[in-house]
């Protein structure tokens, strides 16, 4: 994987304590042509597939796939519409291959693709993978939960920390494939990134199991390839009932 000078990048994943097979699926793109890379920068994503053994699996790998294909070929200078274009796209190919293989029906995936162009961040996101950006020793969810309990948290219900304990937890209210229409979020306007800013996107597997507190303090005071090993070991020790898989950036 080469990666131009201006980021440290890790990419991790680990099937966890309990699941005879990792569902999860990440990968890293930025562009070999220099003209290309001005206009696309950097993509990383990390998707959380559903479904069964094989289901799940398959799911994943054709929405990380598929999104990396599409950005890296589409045409235009707006990484934003290009990342919207590529998960639409995703969504489509996980359904159809769900409508050829009955046997996987009820496939699907969670998607959360980032994009760092110059010193903007762009991403489009569906499902409970998460984006955080570290910033000056603070942490801050970017992604929203696309999920039952992320509902019930938005509204007031219950709090953050009782959230971490519900029992309807892992219920999502939108994923990609699973439905004729795609829900996702994307937002208006790039979001300015400094120096120094570290993003961090993850699977459930990892924030479900380590508090956000823990991976500001990884995040911050370690190498990215040091922090990704970090936060996983915590999330084994704890049970990792889940599989576990996160990509750190930090902009130097």
């Amino acid at each position: 994987m080469k990666v131009r000078p201006g980021v440290e990048v890790s990419g991790q994943s680990d099937i966890g304590c309990q699941r005879e097979n990792n569902e999860d699926s990440f990968g890293y793109w930025e562009p070999e042509d220099e003209q290309q890379f001005l206009r696309k920068g950097r993509l990383a994503i990390v998707a959380d597939g559903m479904g069964g053994y094989e289901g799940g699996q398959e799911a994943s790998h054709l929405a990380v796939e598929t999104v990396i294909a599409f950005y890296r070929d589409v045409e235009g200078d707006d990484p934003q519409e290009a990342l919207i274009e590529a998960l639409q796209a995703a969504h489509e190919r996980v359904r159809q291959y769900g409508f050829a293989h009955p046997h996987l029906r009820g496939m699907g995936t969670t998607c959360t693709a980032v994009a760092v162009a110059g010193d903007a961040l762009h991403y489009v996101h569906v499902g409970d993978t998460r984006l955080y950006l570290v910033r000056g020793g603070q942490i801050a969810q970017v992604t929203r939960d696309h999920s039952y309990v992320g509902r019930l948290v938005e509204s007031g219900v219950i709090s953050r920390e009782e959230a971490e304990k519900h029992p309807q937890r892992n219920i999502l209210t939108a994923a990609l494939g699973t439905s004729a229409d795609l829900i996702m979020d994307s937002p208006g306007r790039p979001e300015p990134l400094q120096a120094g800013d570290v993003l961090v996107v993850c699977s459930d597997g990892l924030w479900g199991q380590v508090h956000d507190a823990e991976i500001l303090e990884a995040a911050a005071n370690k190498s990215p390839e040091a922090a990704g090993r970090k936060l996983i070991d915590l999330a084994r020790e704890r049970g990792g009932p889940d599989n576990i898989t996160v990509q750190i950036l930090r902009l130097s």
